[in-house]
């Protein structure tokens, strides 16, 4: 919507701060209740559901889904999740995600998704005791922060690979801190995935920067075989700073797992020439793509542990 004259009312701000969507009562503030039937008699507005109406008759954009929920939701609701994690600037494919919203607990979740709009995504209404004010982000519409938004995210996640998908592309596109999300899953120590929250947490400020990475930490601590150094900051022959993904430095063993840009040609060539420096500085390379840490795991702690013995590692017995 275009931003509204500095004389324009009330009501157009309104409309503008909420893309277009207003509630009966914030109607009914504005207007007289015979105006505004007659906005949605002619056509001008149309009612969504019981007592949300919105101010023009096309397809709803991704922003109006979102406010539609938590005006729907009620006063006090929030967005939360993966949708208030999106609305923050986190990107990728989380398209069918469901619309998530808190509201305060003693608030009935199963009312509030009987007033949802016909048509609305899939929307999911939270009860939730636990939401200070470091935890709120204000905007268009309320959402929580997005440590909180992740955290959130990852207990409500299908399963444990999502849970460690949102958390590893919030820190991966810098929109949050392992630090920050620490600190939202300190404040809530009954949330589901809680162990699983911190460990992710623990390995990203380890240096792991995808969930490729965090499968291979996983596998290694599954198999019994030493913990990797991951994204390794190194100096090649002419003087360009590389990132390792994970390095095991006493055993001179190098890692690199290679997901769907490593098809792309320049990023393979340059793969290549990275590859060999480290094999004329004398280190050993193994390389795998991320399909294969994640569904062959043992075929893959095999190739290790063998290399690992052979650069002189034992395990202990």
């Amino acid at each position: 919507m275009r931003i509204p004259r500095d004389d324009a009312s009330a009501l157009d701000w309104l409309l503008f701060e909420q893309s277009g969507l207003l509630t009966w009562q914030q109607a009914t503030t504005e207007l007289t209740p015979a105006k505004v039937r007659h906005r949605l008699r002619t056509g001008r507005w149309r009612r969504l559901c019981r007592g949300l109406l919105i101010s023009h008759t096309g397809p709803l954009t991704e922003d109006q889904y979102r406010w539609a929920a938590v005006l729907a939701a009620g006063p006090d609701a929030v967005l939360a999740g993966l949708a208030a994690a999106r609305a923050g600037g986190l990107r990728g494919n989380w398209r069918d995600a469901p619309i998530d919203v808190l509201v305060p607990y003693h608030r009935r979740a199963a009312d509030l998704l009987r007033r949802l709009p016909i048509g609305l995504p899939a929307v999911r209404v939270h009860r939730t005791r636990h939401l200070p004010d470091c935890d709120l982000q204000r905007g268009r519409p309320d959402r929580t922060s997005m440590a909180r938004s992740l955290v959130d995210a990852a207990q409500w996640a299908r399963d444990d690979d999502t849970a460690q998908a949102v958390l590893a592309a919030g820190w991966q596109q810098r929109r949050v801190t392992p630090a920050e999300l620490r600190a939202v899953a300190d404040r809530m120590p009954s949330l589901p995935r809680h162990r699983l929250v911190l460990r992710t947490v623990a390995d990203l400020a380890g240096g792991a920067e995808a969930l490729s990475e965090l499968d291979l930490l996983r596998l290694c601590r599954r198999h019994r075989l030493p913990v990797p150094d991951l994204q390794e900051r190194r100096v090649d022959a002419s003087g360009r700073v590389r990132y390792l993904d994970a390095r095991w430095r006493r055993w001179r063993l190098h890692v690199e797992i290679d997901g769907a840009h490593h098809m792309e040609v320049r990023q393979w060539a340059a793969d290549l020439r990275r590859q060999n420096d480290i094999w004329i500085a004398g280190d050993r390379i193994l390389r795998f793509t991320a399909f294969e840490v994640r569904r062959h795991p043992a075929r893959v702690a095999d190739q290790l542990r063998a290399a690992l013995e052979a650069a002189g590692w034992h395990p202990k017995l």
